[in-house]
């Protein structure tokens, strides 16, 4: 049974700060700043244990909102994403909470189905709310007009006290982590090179996304540099999601081009990928090899297992969020490498 709740007058309202004021003979200001804990005017100690003890008596639960006002932010971190549904973005979501929980914050998500004005929208959202701070995490397009516009964003944010970070290219002006996606990509195709594969294709994932951008480079420019250029009919634009794999291998096949092993951008393209070319009859991975980015935690139940490049997306929110809480005087880069990890989606052809 829930106890009863001392109350001030007598008359069932729970106490305000008015009451404990009252209660302890001091101006609502002190009893204000006493409670709130803020930092322009302090507040003697016997004056301040005067308020909390008549506090405590009158079992006074301060307003969070007040307390945000008086503190100018609140023990929020804003936390702002493409799309949740996408296990990059919720694996990374899951070591951003991970890092407040340890920073005694709560998480507020905002899922902007990669629309730049929803992302605007919640920045100024977040700023009203008073959160203590944002973390905006997804590649940027290459749309100066879109990036500047979300940079001047964020900069008035920060100018009111807050503090931001990314998980991207770093064209924002505050802290990020940013992959070295086109060194992993690389990496990705010298060892499929040195499986013996020579004939490739890629999903490339959309033309003005960066970090596709990145992946996709990365990976043509060191074919080129061992002799085994991609043909252009051989590079294929897509959606950045599963959706986007399954339709760029659709449009693969029917180019008809003489390909090896395809290289998807990420791995949820991946995966959309091969059920398109089960879908067209094609034994995987005797006749076609498949290869992806990310190591998402949906592989592990994958036949074949799929061949990818790992990125540890749970530490990426670890790191960001202490970046976000951090009060740097510059924006301070954090680059993270990935690993290949070859898996059963790409036998040595030796």
């Amino acid at each position: 049974m829930t106890p009863a709740r001392t109350v001030a007058g007598g008359n069932g309202r729970a106490a305000t700060l008015s009451d404990v004021a009252r209660e302890a003979g001091v101006s609502l200001a002190t009893a204000s700043r006493a409670i709130n804990g803020s930092t322009n005017r302090s507040v003697r100690a016997d004056l301040r244990d005067r308020v909390l003890d008549a506090a405590a008596r009158l079992h006074y639960s301060p307003n969070a909102n007040a307390q945000a006002m008086a503190r100018g932010k609140t023990a929020t971190l804003g936390l702002i994403v493409h799309d949740i549904s996408d296990p990059f973005f919720s694996t990374i979501a899951a070591g951003v909470t991970e890092a407040a929980d340890a920073a005694g914050l709560a998480v507020t998500l905002a899922n902007t189905h990669h629309d730049a004005d929803r992302e605007l929208g919640f920045i100024q959202t977040l700023q009203n709310l008073r959160a203590r701070s944002i973390i905006v995490v997804g590649g940027r397009q290459d749309d100066a007009i879109a990036n500047e516009r979300l940079r001047e964003a964020l900069a008035g944010y920060r100018e009111r006290g807050g503090t931001a970070a990314m998980v991207g290219q770093p064209i924002l002006g505050v802290n990020a982590v940013h992959v070295d996606n086109r060194g992993a990509a690389a990496d990705l195709a010298r060892a499929l090179h040195g499986l013996g594969y020579r004939r490739f294709a890629v999903l490339g994932g959309p033309a003005q996304h960066l970090t596709a951008a990145e992946r996709r480079e990365g990976f043509l420019d060191a074919l080129a540099e061992l002799g085994s250029p991609v043909p252009d009919e051989a590079v294929v634009p897509s959606e950045f999601v599963r959706d986007g794999g399954h339709a760029g291998m659709k449009e693969l096949l029917r180019r008809d081009v003489e390909v090896e092993a395809v290289f998807a951008v990420n791995d949820v393209m991946a995966l959309g990928a091969m059920t398109a070319a089960r879908e067209a009859g094609i034994d995987l991975p005797t006749e076609l090899a498949f290869a992806g980015f990310d190591d998402i935690a949906a592989l592990r139940d994958v036949t074949p297992t799929l061949t990818t490049v790992r990125i540890d997306m749970v530490d990426i929110g670890r790191r960001v969020t202490t970046l976000a809480l951090a009060e740097s005087e510059g924006p301070e880069l954090v680059t993270v490498s990935g690993e290949v990890v070859l898996r059963e989606s790409t036998p040595g052809r030796r």
